[in-house]
């Protein structure tokens, strides 16, 4: 037994002794002190004393959670809305309760005196309270100009009169604002109700969309005027704020009138504003470094929207793109225009977002030419199409496909232009992206030229080998004319990416034949193989004492994932040309299956070739791979089925003589074995499997023994586990299907004596089998009689000892842990 404490017992004792321990050590520490100051001979110290306790302090009174400005500008804010909700309840509700003369007083009074208090109350140095009553000024302002329309005005145009009215408030406000210049709400007041005098003038005369456009244009140019050229910060924060809002309102008006216009000359009223725009905005980033690059992407954005639009009416939709993207390159040259480095970052940036709009329109095009065949895989080898476009499934009217190849070409074209300029952490994206749209462009010219079936296929494996060329070319060893090494693995990445997008491309376009499926099959597994091969002289030609940093060995890390990429490649397309040549043949699916081990038996001896080679494991992996494609073509004939596992155990077994692959592969090809000895006898209709397994049981047992004596060491599992699984495992499946006693108790039998001399003996493997089985063989045999105890017992019984279970259970959690980690290591040592 274990004395141990109760938790509550044991906590109690850890508390006093951490008590004794802390006062100790302040004994300890006083008489330290007192040692120390004897050592330091200024005035006599007298020897540590007890101290009494010292008296509880008064609780400190709590801190203030606001301070004393915060609660003046609260109170000064909410009594400044107050009256002026007062106001304009006095000017709307009870307006009619006085005469005209009564009314101008009180009004006119109340705003004048409102507006000369503040000045009074900056001399007191009042800032916060003038605040407030100059803003209560301001909006009886307003109530004043609302006061003389519904007096002396009323048939007025209402917008009109709103457009002068805030004109005047505005000139108002802002010489308001400048005479009393230490007022800070006057003047933003004013900027902001600038705003609306010309767009509410445009409405009032009735004018079209592109002269409201270019009121709200003037406007902005006026706001860009106050935040260039006016002192005060607020006022021209509020104006460059302002700007952006009015100057982005009316470019999107303009841009959506130029984009829909019916004619060139319908898209030149709003194109000649957008090059306004543009030029106000190329203005900004020349005098506004903070806002450079912002105000030329704009610049760039609006010039090519108007440049373009004019073209549009007169081309088709798909040539239209392609007239945008030519705009949108012109904005390309002012690299060489004497502006700020951010303005031409910007521009640049125009002609980038232009270049990405075109692509994204390009983009449904080339997912056509990769995902289209796919819709034709349910008619396998029915005839050829009579053009590449009804080969991927996309009609003659699509307008995208017209012109994909020509943007995605001058899409590459630009972006080697801009190679040379870009940053160094640029320059791997760039030449990614030229790869990618290069391939791109001559993927989708068979259908965009309409070509016939043949030339289509033909295309895609040149595109397919160029991109494994491509590939290779980036790892071989230097080379004239080529780019830096840091750029490298991102080309070969993407070149790769493209070859196997293309190769599945070309595959699912060439299903529609079976000259073409072979043709195709056949090239590409010679790519592949070719292009694994040739990576070799990357991967070997890094000497082995290379630095690692240095760019060869840089290089060659990634060469060797391609490889292997490659050599997994290369064996999926071996396995589908087996499969296509026996369907040529005219094989049942059952010898195609039987076929198709030649796959995982090839691939055991290239990894034996290959060794420690970094393409050796995947090239195994894949091959086993293929295994299960003919375990999936011999389903519903159990004799194949046999017959497959058979020959993939002896393959594994095979594999099972290099001693690095020795235990996965031996426990395999055992598994496999006994597999496909069970499937064997289920499809010869076995009822007795004893006399089938126990002649391969014994030999086996024998083996294992003998095994055991030379190698003390050896697994049970190794030595007798296969041999004892042939026949247990055989014998447990019948008798659960056996409805007599006799096999049951012979194997419950057999199982405990393996049990009980995997006990005596301390096998793990005989031990582990033999329970297993014995339990599963007394639940089938004690099942009925369970169910029918069940049965008669009361429903609330169940539940009720479950729980109970669950108590015992949680209160001796500790112990069982403690049980079963002693069985564990107790399994653990035998052998």
């Amino acid at each position: 037994m274990e004395n141990v404490p109760r938790p509550a017992e044991e906590l109690a004792i850890l508390d006093r002794e951490l008590a004794r321990i802390d006062a100790r050590r302040a004994q300890l520490l006083a008489r330290r002190s007192y040692l120390l100051a004897l050592l330091t001979p200024r005035q006599p110290v007298a020897p540590p004393q007890p101290q009494a306790p010292a008296p509880a302090a008064w609780p400190a009174a709590p801190a203030p959670e606001t301070s004393p400005p915060s609660v003046q500008n609260a109170l000064l804010a909410l009594g400044g809305v107050l009256l002026a909700i007062a106001a304009i309840a006095f000017t709307v509700v009870s307006w009619g309760s006085m005469g005209i003369g009564g009314r101008s007083v009180v009004l006119g009074s109340v705003t004048a005196a409102a507006l000369a208090t503040p000045a009074l109350l900056l001399r007191r140095s009042l800032t916060a309270t003038a605040e407030a009553v100059g803003a209560l000024a301001l909006v009886l302002t307003v109530l004043d100009a609302y006061a003389l329309y519904r007096v002396a005005l009323p048939d007025a145009d209402p917008l009109g009169y709103t457009a002068a009215a805030c004109a005047v408030l505005a000139a108002g406000w802002a010489a308001y604002g400048l005479l009393v210049d230490r007022l800070r709400t006057p003047l933003p007041a004013a900027v902001l109700t600038a705003q609306l005098p010309l767009p509410l003038w445009a409405l009032a005369a009735g004018a079209g969309q592109v002269t409201f456009a270019w009121a709200l244009l003037a406007t902005a140019v006026a706001d860009i005027a106050i935040a260039l050229w006016t002192r005060p910060e607020p006022a021209r924060s509020v104006a460059g704020v302002t700007a952006w809002v009015a100057g982005g309102w009316a470019l999107l008006i303009a841009g959506g009138l130029s984009v829909t216009a019916g004619s060139p000359l319908d898209a030149a009223r709003p194109g000649a504003l957008l090059l306004a725009a543009a030029a106000v905005a190329l203005f900004v980033a020349v005098r506004v470094p903070g806002a450079a690059f912002a105000s030329a992407l704009v610049a760039g954005l609006a010039a090519t929207v108007a440049a373009g639009g004019v073209v549009r009416p007169s081309v088709p939709l798909s040539w239209a793109v392609v007239g945008y993207l030519l705009c949108g390159a012109a904005l390309l040259t002012a690299v060489r225009a004497p502006l700020p480095r951010a303005a031409v970052r910007g521009l640049c940036a125009a002609a980038g977002s232009v270049v990405t709009v075109a692509v994204l329109w390009a983009l449904p095009s080339v997912a056509a030419s990769l995902l289209g065949p796919v819709s034709r895989a349910g008619n396998i080898w029915t005839g050829a199409p009579g053009s590449a476009r009804e080969a991927i499934g996309t009609g003659p009217g699509w307008p995208a496909m017209t012109t994909a190849p020509v943007v995605l070409l001058i899409s590459a074209g630009l972006l080697a232009l801009a190679y040379g300029r870009l940053p160094a952490s640029a320059r791997p994206a760039a030449l990614s992206g030229v790869t990618a749209l290069g391939w791109a462009a001559v993927l989708v010219l068979p259908a965009t030229l309409d070509l016939g079936y043949a030339t289509a296929v033909a295309t895609g494996l040149v595109t397919t080998a160029g991109a494994l060329a491509l590939t290779v070319y980036a790892h071989l060893p230097a080379a004239p004319r080529r780019p830096a090494p840091a750029v490298l693995p991102a080309v070969s990445t993407t070149a790769m990416i493209c070859a196997t997008a293309g190769a599945a491309a070309v595959c699912a376009l060439s299903l529609a034949t079976e000259t073409a499926t072979l043709v195709t099959l056949g090239a590409l597994l010679a790519l592949f193989g070719g292009a694994a091969v040739a990576l070799n002289a990357a991967v070997t030609g890094t000497a082995a004492g290379d630095d690692p940093r240095s760019p060869s060995a840089r290089a060659a890390f990634p060469a060797r994932s391609f490889q292997a990429a490659l050599a997994c490649l290369a064996v999926a397309t071996a396995t589908a040309l087996i499969c296509a040549l026996c369907a040529s043949a005219g094989l049942p699916r059952e010898h195609i299956a039987v076929a198709v081990l030649a796959v995982p038996a090839a691939g055991a001896l290239l990894g034996a070739r290959l060794r420690r080679h970094p393409a050796g494991l995947p090239t195994e992996l894949t091959a086993a791979g293929a295994g299960l494609l003919a375990l999936g073509l011999a389903a519903g004939r159990p004799e194949t089925v046999a017959l497959v596992l058979a020959l993939c155990a002896v393959v594994a077994a095979g594999t099972a003589l290099r001693p690095d692959r020795r235990p996965e592969a031996g426990y395999l090809a055992a598994a496999l074995f006994v597999l496909a000895t069970w499937v064997r006898l289920y499809a010869s209709d076995v009822a007795t499997p004893e006399a089938y397994t126990l002649p391969v049981t014994v030999p086996a047992l024998v083996v294992g023994h003998l095994r055991r004596r030379g190698d003390p060491e050896a697994s049970s599992w190794t030595a007798y586990g296969p041999g004892l699984a042939a026949t247990l495992l055989p014998s447990l499946a019948a008798a659960w299907g056996d409805t007599h006693w006799q096999r049951p108790l012979a194997l419950g039998i057999a199982a405990l004596a393996v049990t009980l001399v995997g006990a005596r003996l301390r096998l793990q493997a005989l031990l582990v089998l033999g329970g297993a089985v014995l339990a599963l063989d007394t639940l089938h045999e004690l099942a009925p009689y369970i169910v029918q105890a069940v049965g008669a017992l009361p429903r609330w019984l169940p539940p009720a000892l479950a729980g109970l279970l669950l108590l015992a259970v949680g209160a001796t959690y500790e112990r069982r842990l403690n049980d079963a980690r002693r069985l564990r290591e107790s399994l653990g040592r035998m052998r």
